[in-house]
Formats: C-alpha cells, sequence, structure tokens
C-alpha cells in the first residue's frame, strides 16, 4: 500500500465516521463541504454514504411518529456538540 492509498483510508474513516452528522446537518458548511467533495470523489465512500442514508429513511418510516423524551434529546444535543467540536478541531485530510 503506498503512502497515497494511506492517507485516502484515513480519509475514509473520518469520513465515514461523520456521515450522520453530515445527513442529519450536524456540521458546519465547511464540513458538509469537505464530505460532499470527498464522496464526490470516492465511489467507496459513496457507496458507504447510500447504506447509512437508506438506513436512517428506514428509521424514519418506522419511527417516525415516536418521540424521545425531552431529557434525552437534550443530553443528545449536548453530546453531538461535543463530538462536533471534537471532529472540527481534528484535521481533515482531503
Amino acid at each position: 500500500m503506498s503512502t497515497d492509498d494511506t492517507e485516502h483510508d484515513s480519509d475514509c474513516s473520518i469520513v465515514l465516521s461523520e456521515v450522520y452528522l453530515y445527513l442529519d446537518l450536524e456540521c458546519s458548511e465547511e464540513r458538509r463541504s469537505l464530505i460532499q467533495k470527498h464522496l464526490d470523489e470516492c465511489t467507496g465512500c459513496l457507496r458507504e454514504f447510500g447504506i447509512e442514508h437508506e438506513v436512517k429513511a428506514l428509521v424514519g418510516r418506522c419511527c417516525g411518529d415516536e418521540r424521545a423524551p425531552a431529557e434525552l434529546r437534550d443530553r443528545l444535543r449536548l453530546k453531538l456538540g461535543q463530538l462536533e467540536s471534537q471532529t472540527e478541531s481534528r484535521e481533515f485530510l482531503l
């Protein structure tokens, strides 16, 4: 595996770890642009993104009418905010 392949694999793992933030519009516009650019150029990640997108759509159809308790939603928002801060502080290699 060449150095370029190693760097690309690293990029893929970062993009795939953030795919739900991307799908849920929970990341900055700058981050969304970087992820979209990677998805446009990487068929492997685009395929994984498609699978995740379908899973999210299926869950939405099956559980769309259910609402989480307010306390749980608040805790999740706090945790997602922390995760977004962590991921945006990481260097994103594209």
